[in-house]
């Protein structure tokens, strides 16, 4: 992540065009046009075959130019973009946009980066439609027309997109505080973006239209960080194979599957909408109005019909209509007229006027049964929508003011020319307004959707289980053993004894190499297990076997087994000569009546890396189609949310006389096989087929793995994943100068739990010396974001008792997207301050930030904080005057980590 410079695209004080022309038409002039009507600072032109074009001067080259221009605009044959960029390095400008396109294929982005390199001077696009900027006069763009301003970032991978946008959202009033055409993303890409806007006070909420993403982790991890802090928006082409493969051909890279994307933006809290118009309908709505906390809406309507297409939509889109309280009837049995619905929708008849409105409004959003209300009003001639208008507003003034939570509000207005002052009331007062019920509901389904993901970004998973371990070594030696023998395919016994060393319970599994050790094997298994046994066929070349007919179940004995054996050689013989048959594998049969066939898999996607599948499973997998995708790493709570999305897990949880499945066992599979993919990149896809799961457990009955990938060095893990995984490599035991021993660890979400007993343990002049607030309890969403860290550019410590399994310390730092800054704090509980546990935490930390490469570590520190700035002196810190704030000390370490 780097947003080093990116100031100066998007507030620049002057601005170079390279490729200044005045054919009309041209993109030269074009850009030209746009810049010399918006911009207020100086505009210098740069064309080597003009002296002054339309009474402006015009410069033949870089170092001709009056003064150093903070933005470079490029519009000239790729071919020459190169030295101009090395010229404007030289001469002191930090950013360019190129808009030139032909790079790629003329093989000069190489070239044009390295010339910027040396200068730390960013590049957007090339092959790009420009930069617009309202809030700083800039439009450097061909754009047929410049936006308006507003609160709303736009980047988009189509110009033509962009075009689109501009043109509908001056019609309809929407304003931006920027709109970026992302081009070929050489240097600056969606993450590099994604945490400048994070951080730009002018950006209420941040839409993209993407073709691809470039950079997986970098991608997640910066929009991960941004959607925490305002609404990020995503319209996502190439949804179908066919679209996909025009982006491909548009973009020139390899797009992901759209199930690899879904499952991206709901882990990072992204909002997914289909077309343009939701784009906005969703952004206006996000940035509006308070997180919901339910899906619960209640519907107020003067027209019945409108109310009931209101209903209809929410339960398309999944929603739920409130059950409005008996007290809510009561009341509204008192203020309207006899004939109203009596229930929701809250039909308060045609001729409503604005009391009918206003009453009703304020009982039904006092109501604790609803968590949202959408006011209806349909034309008439009894009464006018725009009083109604006011005392809706009114009554939610009114609401706010006294309710601890105050609900959200839609409005739609119906009609054209009778509902625009009403519309235009809401939308000042800035409640979303909308032209049909249909509509409103929609938006609705977005804030619901958008509170369900930020929320499940705050929530703690459970706890894995006591002694929860993995045998990598044991699981990388099978993977060794097959690859030596030139095998990536692992047989089913290979897969089953990884799977072993993961925790994954399996069936026993015999290698028999003929037929008649089949039968050798089977009286072996019926003798001690009794019952039934299959058989199956061992071969490097077969990958399903039932497909070619390798499997035979419920043979009944070992004579059975034996002929069975002897038929599938044969049939396979005829089917596929050529294929090696090592033998067979013989497993007694598991009856369990009732149990569920399920599919866990993992796959490689080509943007986002290891996937991880979860759905039914069985023969029937491909016609079921019955599967959600989620990436790992996995935790608990995300196994679930993962199992959540299918529609077998309705019957997992029990119906009728069938008792619930173990969900827990199903949910810590499917974190073992997280584990694995995190630890084992050898592997590349993997599928247990079917894994039976009922009230006893999981056993998985058939394995297969595929192993391809380049295997990690010793305690690194995959760097595939798109996010980055828990860091077990800094997991350690250190030795205190008493001789007493701490586990320091990195932090995992589930720590929550440690925290309550952490504080009741700590002074609260120790909290107030640290948090510079006195606290004596943390509010959960405080601790989420605490312990819910991205690795990718966090990374706290704790240090745990291993005897009380207590939390004594905390050492945290958080790093700027540069990777050049991080800030670091450290706390020790106060019972054991003293015992060199905020030393050896902020030795560790050190140590991290040395190893992440980060510049330097810095801080705030109480002034009467002697201990801690005792401490910093100790390790080294430079201490210093906080220019800010003089009750506090600056502190800085530089690390020779850094660059």
């Amino acid at each position: 992540m780097s947003i080093r410079n990116l100031e100066k695209l998007f507030s620049p004080a002057s601005v170079a065009l390279f490729g200044a022309s005045g054919r009309e038409g041209s993109i030269g002039r074009t850009v030209m046009d746009n810049l010399k009507e918006s911009f207020p600072g100086p505009v210098w032109l740069v064309n080597p075959g003009h002296s002054e074009i339309d009474g402006m001067p015009c410069y033949a080259d870089t170092d001709s130019l009056p003064g150093i221009p903070d933005l470079a605009v490029i519009a000239i044959p790729p071919q020459h973009v190169p030295d101009v960029i090395s010229a404007l390095g030289k001469k002191g400008t930090r950013a360019a946009v190129v808009i030139t396109a032909g790079f790629r294929e003329q093989g000069l982005t190489q070239a044009m980066l390295e010339a910027a390199r040396p200068y730390g001077l960013r590049i957007v696009g090339p092959n790009c439609f420009g930069l617009m900027v309202p809030a700083a006069g800039l439009n450097a763009s061909f754009a047929h027309a410049s936006p308006l301003k507003g609160e709303l970032a736009l980047l988009s991978q189509s110009g033509a997109i962009i075009s689109a946008i501009l043109d509908w959202s001056k019609d309809a009033g929407k304003g931006f505080s920027a709109m970026v055409s992302m081009g070929d993303m050489a240097d600056v890409d969606l993450g590099d973006m994604l945490d400048y806007l994070a951080a730009d006070t002018r950006t209420r909420a941040i839409l993209m239209y993407l073709e691809q993403v470039t950079d997986a982790r970098k991608f997640m991890s910066a929009a991960r960080s941004a959607a925490r802090v305002k609404p990020v928006i995503v319209i996502k082409s190439g949804r179908h194979e066919a679209a996909a493969k025009a982006a491909h051909s548009h973009t020139g890279a390899l797009a992901g599957s759209d199930a690899a994307y879904n499952a991206a933006f709901r882990r990072a809290g992204i909002l997914r909408v289909t077309d343009l118009e939701d784009l906005f309908d969703a952004a206006e709505i996000l940035s509006h109005l308070r997180r919901v906390h339910g899906a619960r809406l209640a519907i107020v309507t003067n027209g019945g019909g409108a109310g009931v297409l209101a209903v209809d939509r929410l339960i398309d889109f999944g929603g739920t209509l409130a059950s409005l309280a008996e007290e809510t009837i009561t009341r509204l049995d008192a203020v309207l007229p006899a004939a109203w619905s009596k229930g929701n929708p809250v039909d308060i008849i045609g001729d409503a006027g604005p009391q009918r409105y206003e009453d009703a409004m304020e009982i039904v959003l006092e109501d604790p049964e609803v968590d949202a209300v959408l006011v209806i009003n349909c034309p008439t001639a009894l009464a006018s929508g725009t009083e109604a208008a006011k005392a809706t507003l009114e009554s939610i003034d009114r609401n706010n003011r006294k309710s601890v939570h105050p609900k959200a509000v839609l409005t739609a207005w119906l009609g054209d020319g009778a509902a625009h002052d009403a519309r235009a009331l809401f939308a000042r007062e800035g409640y979303p307004t909308f032209k049909t019920p249909e509509d409103a509901v929609r938006g609705f389904s977005y804030l619901v959707r958008h509170a369900r993901d930020q929320q499940a970004l705050m929530q703690t998973p459970p706890s894995l289980p006591e002694g929860f371990q993995t045998d990598p070594a044991a699981a990388r030696k099978v993977i060794d053993r097959a690859r030596k023998e030139g095998r990536d395919l692992l047989t089913e016994p290979e897969a089953k004894a990884v799977l072993k060393a993961y925790g994954v319970p399996t069936v026993e599994t015999v290698i028999a190499a003929s037929p008649e050790e089949v039968e050798k094997a089977a009286k072996a298994l019926l003798s001690a297990e009794g019952g039934e046994v299959a058989i199956k066929i061992l071969s490097r070349d077969i990958s399903h076997k039932s497909d070619v007919g390798g499997v035979r179940l419920g043979l009944a004995g070992a004579a059975e087994a034996r002929t069975a054996a002897g038929e599938m050689l044969a049939s396979i013989g005829r089917a596929l000569p050529e294929a090696h048959i090592e033998g067979f594998t013989v497993q007694p049969m598991i009856h369990r009546p009732g149990a569920h066939e399920l599919l866990i898999g993992v796959s490689e996607d080509a943007t986002f890396g290891p996937l991880i599948m979860f759905g039914a499973g069985g023969t029937a997998v491909e016609v079921l189609r019955d599967t959600a995708m989620a990436l790992p790493p996995l935790d608990l709570k995300l196994a679930r949310d993962l199992m959540e999305d299918t529609r077998i897990f309705r019957l997992l949880k029990g119906y009728r006389d069938r008792p619930s499945a173990d969900i827990s066992a199903i949910a810590l599979t499917l974190v073992r096989i997280s584990q694995m993919v995190a630890e084992l990149p050898e592997i590349t896809e993997l599928d247990i087929n079917p894994l039976l799961a009922d009230e006893k457990g999981v056993i998985a009955l058939d394995a297969r793995i595929v192993a391809t990938g380049a295997a990690c060095p010793e305690g690194k893990l995959n760097p595939r994943l798109a996010i980055r995984p828990y860091p077990s490599e800094w997991e350690r035991r250190e030795a205190l100068p008493e001789g007493r021993t701490v586990l320091i660890r990195p932090i995992r979400p589930e720590d929550e739990r440690f925290y309550d007993t952490f504080m009741e343990k700590t002074d609260p002049e120790d909290i107030r010396l640290r948090l510079f607030v006195p606290m004596r309890k943390l509010q959960h969403e405080f601790i989420a974001r605490l312990t819910q860290i991205d690795y990718a550019r966090a990374m706290a410590f704790i240090a745990i008792d291993p005897d009380s399994n207590e939390m004594l310390g905390i050492s945290r730092l958080a790093s700027d997207p540069d990777n050049l800054r991080a800030e670091y704090a450290v706390i020790t509980r106060s019972d054991v301050k003293g015992h060199g546990i905020g030393w050896a935490l902020m030795q560790r930390l050190i140590e991290y930030a040395k190893a992440e490469k980060i510049g330097e570590l810095w801080g705030q520190v109480a002034v009467e904080n002697e201990t801690m700035l005792n401490m910093c002196r100790e390790i080294g810190f430079f201490v210093h005057p906080e220019p800010t704030d003089p009750s506090l000390r600056l502190v800085t370490l530089p690390l020779d980590g850094g660059d």
